[in-house]
């Protein structure tokens, strides 16, 4: 296996992966996303399509890098997110705080779901801290193996 398929399978293994832990976790472990816990899985769905691009569109090692950087994007949004659930800074949006009034109709709906609280860690990492590990880590391996030419 070439180095570019190896970095075409991490461009699509990576973010399903990835995906499909959080889908996982959501509907079979109950650990339900929170506002940012959506904004790290929007640039996997893109990193996902990037890399099924690159088997049909070409030059492939662009679409592969743009999987990478998209993989990237979300390790970063996790990292934010990390910080925010072990208080090292304030996040940017409502979720972090309860608010003053509840509907009641949108308590039946849904369950609350803080960003400021990991709902879950494994050797005292989040699930943003390991997305943050995983995806940055993965993302490097996935643009460097796309833009190496011998």
């Amino acid at each position: 296996m070439t180095g570019l398929s190896q970095a075409r399978t991490l461009a699509v293994f990576i973010p399903a992966a990835l995906l499909g832990g959080a889908y996982i976790s959501q509907y079979g472990f109950d650990l339900y996303p929170c506002e940012m816990c959506w904004w790290q899985r929007y640039p996997h769905f893109a990193a996902l399509g990037f890399g099924l691009a690159s088997f049909a569109i070409q030059p492939s090692r662009v679409w592969i890098a743009l999987a990478g950087l998209a993989i990237i994007t979300s390790g970063l949004i996790g990292g934010f997110h990390a910080g925010v659930e072990y208080g090292w800074w304030e996040g940017i949006t409502g979720c972090s705080t309860l608010p003053s009034e509840i509907d009641v109709m949108d308590i039946n709906a849904a369950p609350l779901v803080r960003c400021d609280v990991a709902p879950w860690d494994l050797f005292g990492v989040s699930l943003a801290g390991w997305n943050f590990l995983i995806s940055c880590l993965g993302g490097v391996a996935v643009v460097a193996m796309a833009t190496y030419k011998k």
